[in-house]
């Protein structure tokens, strides 16, 4: 009988989602096309080698397989990589349009076969590849090993008529990609391929580079404010995208406070502003603490409010950790009131609780105006 224990997350399993005899079978009738590919072959050998593996040592595998069936030459791999592939991914939709993991194959034979001595066919791959299935973990070895090359390969794909092959060249550049691998860029690098893509008329595209100019923020945030306010006094993207990208892009110095970046996205780090916080003497691990926040100023003064929880860790010293609150503005009388539940997790697996004296702060436009303590209970 199965394990019915744990919670949901706990019992859901992503690699067994991804890669399974349904969506392996998917890819062994797209294979079928090639003469000579036996696609019982291949999921007899593919499916049984799953168990034990993990999700991306499972992608490796997936390659090992359908490459056994492939030939050895590169130029024949690489052509019979882009006959199997199925039509580009609707160039209707806009945004959100990643593809199937299954499809990561050909960008893992190029890194493993193309990287060396076939550099520009396997470039043309990748360019293939990635209109079913973003490339971004696979250009990065060829950004390290050819950066020349592929940066001028990049240069001319931000001009490319499919958006997933111009959304690319940011999110494969970026100096802070989820589970890729690091490149040897400097951070500034991609810089002149940013300028380019910022006006982009694509969600899919512009999302990326707020991601990329986030990751930049966090080491140098000057170079990306600047940056963004040289794109809106060029006038090239639509105002109300390019203050999307703004608040995007800064969102990790805006939960920080940093002053500038609360004046690029609205809100004055000076408003003369009052607070109140209404906060119980205690609250309990596994259940909820209700407050309250009152806000007195002057009437339709925006207001950005955060609070931050101050942990309490084992050795007793604080630990704050930032929440959103509330984007607003002041009403008519001269006051905002808010209202909050903040739950205390006790069965969260990143974050450990300690019983005893914690505190919350609240932070409007980035600057703390209030504070109060309250003993958190096992």
């Amino acid at each position: 009988m199965a394990d019915k224990g744990g919670t949901a997350a706990e019992r859901f399993s992503l690699k067994d989602h991804l890669f399974n005899a349904d969506t392996l079978g998917d890819l062994a009738r797209e294979h079928a096309v090639l003469p000579g590919f036996d696609p019982d072959a291949f999921l007899a050998q593919v499916l049984p080698g799953l168990e034990g593996r993990e999700l991306l040592e499972r992608l490796d595998w997936i390659a090992d397989c359908l490459e056994a069936q492939l030939p050895s030459d590169f130029n024949a791999m690489a052509e019979a990589l882009e006959a199997a592939m199925l039509p580009p991914l609707d160039p209707a939709l806009r945004d959100d349009d990643f593809g199937r993991f299954i499809h990561a194959v050909p960008g893992i034979l190029a890194v493993r076969h193309g990287l060396e001595d076939h550099r520009e066919r396997a470039l043309d791959l990748l360019h293939a590849a990635t209109m079913r299935f973003s490339m971004e973990f696979y250009i990065r070895p060829f950004i390290n090993r050819w950066p020349d090359q592929t940066m001028a390969r990049l240069a001319a794909w931000a001009e490319d008529d499919n958006y997933h092959v111009r959304r690319l060249v940011s999110e494969g550049t970026r100096p802070r990609l989820p589970w890729a691998k690091a490149i040897t860029l400097a951070l500034t690098d991609p810089l002149p391929l940013l300028d380019r893509l910022h006006a982009d008329p694509t969600r899919y595209v512009t999302r990326s580079v707020a991601n990329h100019l986030n990751d930049i923020a966090k080491k140098e945030p000057d170079i990306v404010m600047d940056r963004l306010e040289s794109w809106r006094a060029e006038a090239r993207q639509a105002p109300r995208e390019l203050d999307w990208m703004t608040t995007h892009a800064l969102r990790t110095l805006v939960k920080q406070g940093h002053p500038r970046a609360m004046r690029l996205v609205g809100f004055d780090p000076g408003a003369q502003v009052e607070v109140t916080l209404d906060l119980p003497a205690t609250a309990r691990i596994g259940e909820v603490m209700p407050f309250a926040v009152t806000l007195t100023g002057k009437p339709g003064t925006g207001v950005l409010v955060d609070y931050a929880v101050e942990f309490r860790k084992a050795d007793g010293s604080a630990a704050p950790k930032v929440f959103k609150l509330k984007q607003a503005r002041i009403g008519k009388d001269g006051t905002l009131r808010l209202t909050k539940t903040h739950r205390f997790k006790g069965d969260a697996t990143t974050f450990r609780l300690y019983p005893g004296a914690h505190a919350v702060a609240v932070q409007v436009n980035g600057v703390p105006r209030a504070r109060g303590e309250f003993d958190l209970t096992g």
